[in-house]
């Protein structure tokens, strides 16, 4: 992944400050967005666009965290289940909500274009794969996302998901060819850039020391100024910091690892000859080709916040497991980012209290629901647009502080021991059907070699002719009749036996 940015800084002669200055001088907006990834940006921007004054305050710089380190996956949807989704909200609010998450990804297609950000590379198509044989369950699916929510979706056989993908880990899929995958980190940037375009001013390395919420102008302070807003947008996800903490706390963060691979070259297209991005059903792998001959795979997950190069052979040893076939695959660079994981697997997206707004927990489906959210609160702050109520049900709920952290460690190491047992009791069945096939085709092969055709089949007397005789057992022989002298010998005929009984002898 190109790790440079392609935000450009003009200097102040149009007006605009440059998006790489920290806040130095007390300042008066309608919108203060405070953290400048993806769904900030995307505040800033399209509340820019609708004619109000935007400034957006970042402690570090744009992008720095899972907004910047991402695979560029885009499809809709949402990280709770859809089938989750219907029983939560109901089948018709579940339609909307789903529609909403398509227009987010409608959204980032209509900016990720080569002329609005030179060098997204967009490409088609997302590969949706399962760990199990699931044929019965992904034609339910598969009815429910063409019929009820209206998105173009295809079902994969086995055959088809494995000429694509040569390993025996996967069985069916679903495909997506709407969905589009895009380079994630240049997409951030030059997001900054369409937003300071649009005339939002993006302040880096810029904290927020305190919030008071109190009155029509809220009041932010800073290290180095003040500044005063009528509604503020916190899209900070886990790190909004003291002031924020409580609503951070409501946040699970998992730190996502993903790596690139050194060029493969031939090998990497003898493996692999789907050119879009892949992810199983578990959310175990997620991985595509980039660059034409290279691998991008994110695996491995914490609770905690570690050094990306600690988990290069984690993803090393896994795209082996995977594609033995590609051997021992070189990894050129690590990296990663804290995602927020909420209670409910929804978004939290909505107003707090008169000004205050949330747009955060977008956990590992981000690009499309963050860009939803944005134009949500930007049209709902500006146009008085409500549907951002459909996400009501979804309230703010406590996620554990360091006992959720633990208890969600654990719970997804049993969530990924118990997807990789159920694959492999899946991967032994199938083993287990193919040596049944093979034997039953070899005694097959081996009787038509020897012209037979198994035992032939009972002779059945004509009707009403005469029963064959049963054969009698031998009767005993003159020695044996010698060795007992008593009378009857050893033997008794079946007649005398009854009148021994009937006490008639």
């Amino acid at each position: 992944m190109d790790e440079a940015s392609t935000g450009t800084a003009n200097g102040p002669g149009d007006g605009a400050m440059p998006f790489r200055s920290r806040l130095s001088f007390d300042l008066d907006v309608d919108i203060c967005v405070i953290g400048a990834g993806l769904a900030g940006l995307t505040v800033a921007r399209e509340a820019a666009r609708l004619g109000a004054s935007v400034a957006v305050l970042e402690g570090r710089h744009v992008g720095w965290n899972a907004s910047g380190h991402q695979l560029g996956t885009v499809m809709p949807g949402f990280g709770l289940a859809i089938g989750d989704l219907i029983e939560r909200v109901g089948l018709e609010d579940a339609r909307e909500l789903w529609s909403l998450s398509k227009e987010g990804a409608d959204y980032v297609r209509a900016a990720a274009t080569e002329e609005l950000i030179p060098g997204i590379a967009p490409s088609d198509g997302a590969l949706e794969v399962s760990n199990v044989d699931a044929g019965d369950a992904l034609i339910r699916r598969l009815q429910m996302l063409n019929e009820d929510f209206e998105t173009e979706a295809e079902g994969w056989q086995v055959d088809r998901v494995r000429d694509a993908l040569r390993t025996g880990r996967y069985f069916h899929g679903i495909y997506y060819p709407r969905a589009f995958q895009i380079d994630g980190r240049k997409y951030v940037h030059g997001l900054a850039e369409l937003a300071r375009r649009a005339g939002a001013r993006i302040f880096e390395d810029t904290p927020v020391v305190s919030i008071d919420f109190s009155g029509i102008r809220k009041r932010i302070v800073t290290p180095s100024a003040r500044l005063r807003a009528s509604h503020i947008v916190l899209a900070g996800n886990i790190h909004l910091g003291a002031p924020l903490r409580r609503l951070s706390e409501t946040l699970l963060p998992v730190w996502r690892y993903a790596a690139l691979s050194e060029p493969l070259g031939e090998r990497l297209a003898e493996a692999i000859t789907f050119q879009g991005s892949v992810t199983d059903s578990d959310g175990i792998d997620h991985f595509r080709i980039v660059d034409g001959d290279r691998l991008m795979w994110a695996s491995p997950e914490t609770t905690w916040e570690a050094r990306p190069r600690r988990f290069g052979a984690a993803v090393q040893r896994r795209i082996a497991t995977v594609f033995p076939q590609l051997g021992k695959v070189g990894i050129s660079d690590v990296f990663g980012g804290a995602v927020g994981l909420t209670v409910h697997g929804m978004p939290q997206i909505g107003q707090l209290r008169k000004g205050l707004w949330v747009a955060s927990g977008f956990g590992r489906q981000g690009l499309n629901t963050s860009a939803m959210a944005g134009q949500l609160i930007a049209r709902s702050i500006l146009w008085g647009d409500e549907r951002w109520r459909l996400f009501s049900p979804f309230e703010l709920v406590w996620a554990g502080g360091a006992t959720g952290r633990v208890a969600g460690h654990l719970i997804g190491m049993w969530g990924r021991g118990a997807a990789s047992a159920a694959g492999a009791l899946a991967r032994y069945r199938e083993g287990a059907r193919a040596k049944e096939v093979i034997r039953e085709a070899r005694l097959a092969e081996a009787n038509r070699q020897a012209g037979t055709r198994g035992p032939p089949p009972r002779r059945r007397p004509p009707p009403g002719g005469p029963r064959p005789a049963r054969p009698q057992p031998p009767g005993p022989s003159e020695t044996e009749m010698e060795a007992h002298p008593t009378e009857g010998g050893p033997f008794v005929s079946s007649q005398e036996s009854e009148r021994i009984r009937d006490g008639s002898v």
